[in-house]
This record gives structure tokens, sequence and C-alpha cells, in this order.
């Protein structure tokens, strides 16, 4: 094992590109894009410690390459398996196994909780559910862009949404940043099933 430690904005792995290994993450969050030939960007998943990359797992179960891109939102520390150890542990260390296989089994309801949000949820309650999410105290340091990657969605869109949202004083908007004015209504709007 070899130790990782990289600051935030640091592009962990591309789409192409070849896994170097497992990594277990001691501390810090990586954010997992999708990114389409229009140019359009999803967030897949947020990996932490005790998380699994499933792109990072299928990589080195099927020996494919990433398909998504990996960015360290913050610092980001841990140690980098290599595809021998991986494969060594998963077969003969059985705790290494069972922590794996509940963490790729967690992320599988994280993707049916996305898939069911875009197709099942309203824009509104996505957009306010995202809005909490990121909130640092009652700012969203967020452009549009990346708050469309963060709903699935389109920035024109976004910007439309947030405007009515403004309107209506539940935000105030300003160059990259959000801030939330009436919180306990975004949170009604998040808790909304449309």
């Amino acid at each position: 094992m070899s130790a990782l430690d990289c600051p935030a904005g640091t592009v962990l792995f591309r789409a192409g590109q070849d896994c170097p290994g497992f990594l277990r993450l001691d501390e810090g969050s990586i954010r997992v894009t999708l990114t389409a030939a229009n140019g359009r960007e999803v967030v897949l998943y947020r990996v932490g410690p005790g998380d699994v990359c499933l792109q990072t797992f299928a990589c080195l179960t099927e020996g494919r390459s990433y398909s998504a891109e990996g960015v360290a939102e913050t610092r980001v520390r841990g140690h980098l398996m290599s595809h021998a150890e991986f494969r060594t542990a998963l077969a003969q260390n059985e705790a290494f196994r069972t922590e794996v296989m509940q963490a790729v089994a967690r992320r599988f309801a994280d993707f049916e909780h996305l898939v069911e949000d875009v197709a099942l949820t309203g824009f509104d309650t996505r957009l306010a559910r995202v809005l909490l999410r990121l909130a640092k105290g009652d700012t969203v340091s967020a452009t549009h862009e990346a708050l469309a990657a963060e709903t699935a969605s389109g920035r024109a869109f976004v910007s439309r949404r947030l405007a009515e949202f403004a309107r209506q004083g539940l935000v105030e908007l300003a160059r990259g940043r959000v801030t939330l004015c009436d919180r306990s209504g975004l949170e009604r709007i998040a808790a909304e099933e449309r």
C-alpha cells in the first residue's frame, strides 16, 4: 500500500484512464461526475471515508477503464492498494470483503435514490434538497453550472428556478453564491414527494 495525500481540486481519475488501485480513504471527499458529449455534467456520488467508489470497484473487478471523473473536493488522505493487494485482500480477508461489499451495497442504494430523484421527483424539490445539502451555514458557494450538475439538469433551467426561489424570498442570489433566506420554506419544498 502506498500513502496518498492530495490537496482539494486534484483530479484523481479521468474517463478513459486505467485504475491505479483501490483507495481506502481516511480523510476528505471525492466528487465523482459523468460528462456527456455535449458537455453536460452530472454528479454521480461522493466518496468519503468508509465509502467505495463504484468506478474504481468496476475497474478493478472487470479490468476496464474509468468512465467518469473523480476530483478531490477537500484535502484527501488515504492509502492506495495495488490491484494485487486488493484482489488478495478481497479473496482472503473476510472482514475486508464484508466491508467492501457493504459499501458497494450502500453505493447502489445511493444510485437508486439518484434515479428516483431524477425520474420521479419534481425539479424544485431536487433543487431545494441540493441547496440544503450543500449549504455551509446559510451559504451555498456554487455556480448555476455546478448546481445543474448536482441536480442532473441544465444551467438555464437552474437559473430560472433560482430566480423564482429568489422572487419568493427563499434565497438571495449573488455571483457564485446562493444565500438561504428561508430555510424552513426550502425544507418544506424538499419534503415534497412530487
